[in-house]
């Protein structure tokens, strides 16, 4: 299990734990011997993503900005 740190412990070694976190240690925060929050590392998520990749799958309708229809104006203006 991660070592458990109070919350008073941890504003007092912030910095450290950080540290601790970035070298891929686990470190839970409790409050009153109760774990609340969970520290570790920042890993941003890996991203696919090709430009361009949905050429010809989308289309949109002639009529996409034509004025809705007065049932539909009136069901809203209300």
């Amino acid at each position: 299990m991660p070592p458990q740190i109070n919350i008073y412990e941890a504003k007092t070694a912030f910095s450290k734990l950080i540290n601790r976190a970035i070298a891929g240690e686990e470190i839970i925060i409790a409050r009153a011997g109760k774990p609340v929050a969970k520290l570790v590392a920042f890993q941003a998520p890996e991203l696919d993503r090709t430009p361009g990749s949905a050429k010809g799958k989308i289309t949109i309708s002639g009529d996409f900005d034509a004025p809705l229809p007065e049932d539909i104006l009136e069901a809203f203006s209300k």
